[in-house]
């Protein structure tokens, strides 16, 4: 709309250069967005110049000289771009949601609406415990939340980087971490990156130079072979195969929560899936269950096939067995009402536990899924047939879906399969316990 009005650009002559109190402010007449999104003709915010009276004062002649070189010289050449009079928060609700976050995955929408508030309304005075849960009495109300620093109820042309490095620090001295710190930098950042894509904000993103400090990363850990044989014997049937999956297949647990019976293979002959050709022993990975929602899988190169050893298809042949939830669309691992089991409940009453019982209180899935790396490493895999299990590869998407591994790779799979299965004494599908024997580590 008011690209069509703007065809003209009025140049800037004095300004208006006016006292204060002891000080000299200045104005500017520039072009505005209103919230309907239509231009009009307004006074910019005034912009202090200097003290007018006391020690130090400046005469008019100086303050108008120092009124040009500082602000008008400049916006003829640098800030044609209307600028929008709506505050952050309107332009985060009725642009910001509807046309960006709008288009993202589940997860990504639900990212974003666990930062906003950080951003728009400020740091809460008291830390809000990760995934706490705090039980309140019939008709109590929990107490209000109060928040400081937060940038919401600034138009969105006076937004200083100084405005997000104070949010951002506050969140930093209140005990937050430095990641959850960059979430906010990074969603405060991606707001006015839209509103210059649309032309409702001009000048450099004030989240552009705001500082950070030193990320402190956990240290990654992955299994040896008779850890995993450890683990293995102190789970439970359902999420001891669902970690023998993550183990051998590299899945993460998005994709194996969101595994359908239809996407699985566990005959000797390839069956249709959807308008594909499954071979045998291998499953589908096409999407996932992640944050409570179906959605497609996180990138392009993880739809991809991946094989299932013989003791998984034993398992997952006796769990095809159950009287409910066993359709082409159930989800093969299913919980209360036929849904895909939670990860995070999983990880809290058997991965945790048995993984401070075994000396890894660290343990979690993404371990599970590096663990395949350095086993698959430990069995002279090729870095190429590696990257294409894991779904990291770059090559074209027809690969992803006619691709099978060779011949070489299923074996070595098969061999250390066979090494878990028996070192951790477990049953197959058929009830037959295989012999214990020690593993060993190449």
């Amino acid at each position: 709309m008011y690209r069509d009005n703007m065809a003209r650009r009025r140049l800037q002559q004095k300004g208006d250069l006016f006292r204060s109190g002891a000080y000299w402010m200045l104005r500017w007449h520039e072009d505005q967005i209103n919230a309907k999104g239509e231009s009009k003709r307004g006074w910019s915010r005034s912009v202090c110049i200097g003290p007018s009276d006391g020690p130090g004062a400046f005469t008019e002649k100086e303050a108008r000289r120092l009124a040009w070189e500082n602000h008008l010289s400049r916006l003829d050449h640098n800030n044609r771009t209307p600028q929008s009079i709506l505050t952050v928060r309107e332009f985060v609700e009725r642009k910001f949601l509807p046309e960006h976050v709008a288009y993202m995955k589940h997860g990504g929408q639900e990212h974003y609406r666990s930062q906003l508030p950080f951003v728009l309304d400020g740091v809460p005075d008291k830390k809000i415990a990760r995934g706490g849960k705090t039980r309140f009495k019939p008709g109590e109300e929990p107490p209000a939340i109060c928040r400081t620093r937060g940038i919401g109820d600034i138009r969105l042309r006076d937004v200083q980087r100084e405005d997000l490095q104070q949010l951002v620090g506050t969140m930093l001295l209140r005990g937050y971490s430095t990641q959850s710190a960059k979430h906010v930098k990074t969603v405060a950042s991606a707001i006015f990156t839209h509103a210059q894509q649309e032309g409702w904000f001009s000048g450099t993103n004030p989240a552009k130079f705001v500082k950070l400090p030193e990320m402190e990363r956990a240290t990654p850990h992955a299994l040896s072979l008779q850890q995993v044989v450890a683990l293995l014997q102190q789970l439970p049937t359902v999420p001891r195969l669902m970690a023998f999956l993550a183990v051998m297949t590299s899945m993460n647990v998005a994709e194996i929560c969101g595994l359908k019976w239809k996407r699985l293979n566990l005959t000797l002959g390839p069956i249709i899936m959807d308008d594909e050709l499954l071979p045998p022993f291998m499953a589908g990975v096409r999407e996932q269950w992640y944050k409570g929602a179906w959605g497609s899988v996180k990138a392009k190169a993880r739809r991809r096939y991946v094989m299932l050893p013989q003791w998984a298809v034993d398992e997952l042949r006796a769990l095809q067995q159950r009287k409910e939830w066993v359709g082409a669309e159930d989800p093969v691992f299913a919980g209360t009402g036929g849904k895909p089991l939670c990860e995070n409940a999983i990880v809290q009453r058997h991965l945790k536990p048995a993984g401070r019982k075994l000396g890894m209180p660290w343990l979690s899935w993404h371990d599970l899924r590096r663990t395949f790396a350095t086993l698959a490493d430990q069995e002279n895999i090729s870095i190429g047939e590696r990257k294409e299990l894991m779904g990291h590869g770059r090559a074209e998407m027809t690969l992803h879906y006619t691709h099978v591994p060779s011949q070489q790779v299923s074996e070595v799979l098969e061999r250390l399969a066979e090494k878990i299965v028996s070192g951790a004494n477990l049953k197959n599908g058929k009830g037959k316990v295989v012999p214990m024997k020690t593993p060993a580590v190449r």
